[in-house]
């Protein structure tokens, strides 16, 4: 089986952008890739574009990539646009592992890139619209919100402000593991803490204020038992990644001792489940086919990026990574088991809460966060001796769960 590596990664600053176009932001991504690889963009033979609102923001439906890295003089190589909603990122990195394994060359570019902030807010928050079927709008409110019911929610817990619909898909999803499992507001809280406190590290974070679990609970409320610091909020960034065959390596001369290999990388979409059946929820699935595929076991992962778009989040993924017990991941998180020094520290970058979600790109901000940790570059927030990782990248709804959900494994 061909080998493939991580030899150069980039990422830009996350927040709101507004000065920032996509090409800015891709070419910003690209050339900070291609140069922590030493890398020249002729070298490129192909490139894995990923971008999920622009058609929305600003009409752009078609040839984006093309254009955004044309315009950065990256011409001739087969461009491939991915669009698989908020596992965008994570896709376009899989089909740039693809190519290499497939010998249609020994380098490849994958690059996430989104402009999400708009002065026109409705816009901004009609973009999430789309992430799910269109054609039967009522039926998945229906069914999603369901999941939520028999849990009594107290008074002035909702906003008054406008928010996303999805807020209230993520809020019945926590009632739904609340009512489960007994997991509490208060666990919920402790991973939103512990995010923030990490993106105090991380000096491209969106945000970098720590908040106390206290803090988290008396923050305003968006729908129950989801407050403001527990939910990502929208973002413009981009992120890259150059992937070299062990004959791009030696090729192009690179240093193989900062190169990351690429032990697994896997995509699974989603099934018809029962809501009850947890160990069959589509991260789970994927997160199993992965470790078989890289040979090793959740208890042998040293670090973790997991898609946090709400802090019930990460307590879902840290249990279909097989981190704790079904059930048993809000009190994992409570203990500090996934706190820098714990553990399986998860989100050292600060995650999605704070770090920032820009569609397109957060799948490669959770590659550039792990290749960090795993060269020993990631500064005040480096896991010590951590040797393996994991990322965890899930986009849209389908039924009751994501539809498609983005597994990778990384070692040194």
């Amino acid at each position: 089986m061909t080998k493939v590596y991580i030899a150069g990664v980039g990422m830009t600053q996350m927040g709101k952008l507004l000065d920032r176009s996509v090409k800015s932001l891709t070419a910003g991504a690209v050339g900070a890739a291609l140069s922590d690889g030493g890398i020249d963009k002729s070298h490129l033979q192909a490139a894995y574009f990923s971008n999920a609102t622009q058609g929305h923001m600003e009409g752009q439906e078609m040839i984006r990539g093309e254009i955004a890295l044309r315009d950065m003089g990256v011409e001739e190589i087969p461009v491939v646009n991915v669009e698989n909603a908020c596992a965008s990122g994570a896709t376009a990195f899989n089909l740039a592992v693809q190519f290499l394994k497939a010998g249609e060359g020994d380098v490849s570019l994958a690059v996430g890139v989104e402009k999400m902030f708009s002065t026109d807010r409705a816009l901004m928050f009609s973009v999430f619209d789309a992430a799910w079927d269109v054609a039967t709008v009522a039926e998945n409110t229906e069914k999603l919100l369901a999941l939520g019911q028999g849990y009594d929610v107290p008074p002035g817990a909702t906003s008054e402000k406008p928010y996303s619909l999805f807020m209230d898909v993520y809020a019945a999803w926590s009632r739904h593991h609340m009512k489960t499992f007994g997991t509490t507001q208060r666990q919920i809280a402790a991973v939103s803490a512990k995010n923030h406190n990490h993106s105090q590290y991380n000096a491209k974070a969106q945000y970098r204020m720590p908040f106390s679990v206290d803090e988290v609970l008396a923050a305003p409320p968006i729908t129950y038992p989801l407050t403001l610091p527990m939910c990502a909020p929208i973002s413009d960034g981009g992120a890259a990644a150059v992937l070299c065959s062990e004959a791009g390596l030696k090729r192009l001369g690179i240093d193989h001792s900062r190169a990351i290999e690429v032990k697994a990388s896997i995509l699974q979409t989603g099934s018809s489940r029962d809501a009850e059946q947890a160990d069959q929820h589509v991260t789970a699935k994927a997160a199993r086919r992965a470790y078989d595929r890289a040979g090793v076991a959740p208890e042998d992962m040293d670090v973790a990026e997991v898609h946090d778009a709400t802090a019930m989040g990460e307590i879902v993924q840290i249990e279909n990574l097989g981190f704790c017990d079904y059930g048993d991941g809000g009190a994992t998180s409570e203990r500090g088991d996934t706190s820098l020094g714990g553990r399986i520290p998860v989100n050292p970058s600060g995650g999605l809460e704070s770090k920032g979600h820009p569609i397109g790109a957060t799948g490669l901000c959770q590659i550039y966060e792990l290749t960090a940790q795993l060269r020993g570059e990631a500064g005040p927030r480096q896991v010590e001796g951590a040797r393996l990782a994991i990322a965890e990248n899930g986009g849209g709804l389908y039924g009751i769960e994501e539809s498609v959900a983005a597994i990778t494994i990384l070692g040194r």
